[in-house]
């Protein structure tokens, strides 16, 4: 079978509506974890948790989901991470964060840490973004950079989205270099343009793209919102994917993170990365129209999508 593994922090998920609030988990990369699961991959997800209740209903999630959570520590004396989302009349979002103390920033200083490490290197697809780097410290990102290192020299895929988050990093610039050490090791990067330009500056995609090409990146895919994606390559002229239909979103929470499970999860099948884009789009699609970043399973068979 494909090895399908994924780095970050699953979090616990508050959501309101009105006077009442509603409990429930996310998180970016286990977003995509868990569409990717639904197509049929079953991740391998690396993280901390806790040993409390909240952990133990997270897991069991996880698990419901077809996530494969061994490579789950369970800390001694840290909790989850905690976020609420508040969603405009226009279907945007915005967040506040309750993570500091998190158990999933003190994974490597874990001792099972290391064989997990060892394990993962032989994926056929890694998986992170630019939020499982903002939550460890210096030694922490050169440890996910040498597992990303160690996949892609065996001839893995490592897929990367920059999914810069201001009030995750103490700095642009601090971002910038843990970002920017990533690149060399993947194939794969999949940049939203308005997070680029929050990083960088205003740029056009192709200048974005050049960028971490520029950095060693094999391939990006520049999500440009309601106007598609770009597939950006080496010596090849740019490829636009758009978006097959348009709708008003509900919540567009979870919109990057579902259109990189649909274009990885076709990618790992054997589609090319057009075939793949599309089905990215039209995952993303039907996620928007609901409320939070994980649709209600008997909504949609995702599997469709590939």
């Amino acid at each position: 079978m494909t090895k399908v593994v994924v780095f970050g922090e699953p979090m616990l998920e508050i959501s309101q509506s009105g006077a009442q609030a509603q409990l429930g988990f996310g998180g970016d990369t286990f977003n995509t974890a868990v569409y990717m699961a639904r197509m049929g991959l079953a991740p391998h997800y690396i993280t901390a948790l806790g040993r409390d209740h909240h952990s133990d209903s997270l897991i069991a999630y996880a698990q419901a989901e077809g996530i494969q959570t061994q490579s789950i520590i369970r800390h001694p004396n840290r909790l989850p991470g905690i976020y609420s989302i508040q969603t405009d009349d226009h279907g945007e979002r915005s967040f506040c964060y309750w993570r500091d103390k998190s158990a999933a920033r003190a994974f490597f200083q874990c001792e099972e840490a290391e064989p997990i490490m060892e394990s993962a290197a032989n994926a056929d697809l890694l998986y992170l973004s630019g939020i499982s780097l903002s939550i460890l410290d210096s030694n922490g990102q050169t440890r996910l950079g040498t597992l990303a290192r160690a996949v892609r020299a065996r001839g893995g895929r490592v897929a990367f989205d920059p999914n810069y988050r201001p009030n995750g990093w103490v700095s642009r610039d601090a971002a910038r270099r843990a970002m920017e050490a990533m690149a060399p090791h993947c194939n794969l990067v999949l940049p939203t343009r308005g997070d680029e330009d929050a990083l960088y500056g205003p740029q056009l995609p192709r200048e974005h793209a050049a960028r971490w090409l520029g950095a060693g990146a094999g391939s990006v895919i520049m999500k440009c919102g309601k106007d598609g994606a770009i597939i950006f390559q080496h010596d090849m002229k740019p490829i636009a994917s758009p978006i097959t239909a348009s709708v008003d979103p509900t919540d567009t929470t979870g919109a990057g993170d579902s259109f990189n499970a649909g274009f990885l999860a076709a990618l790992m099948r054997g589609r090319d990365v057009e075939t793949a884009c599309i089905a990215g789009h039209q995952l993303a699609h039907q996620v928007i129209q609901h409320h939070g970043a994980i649709i209600p399973r008997q909504d949609k068979d995702v599997t469709a999508f590939i």
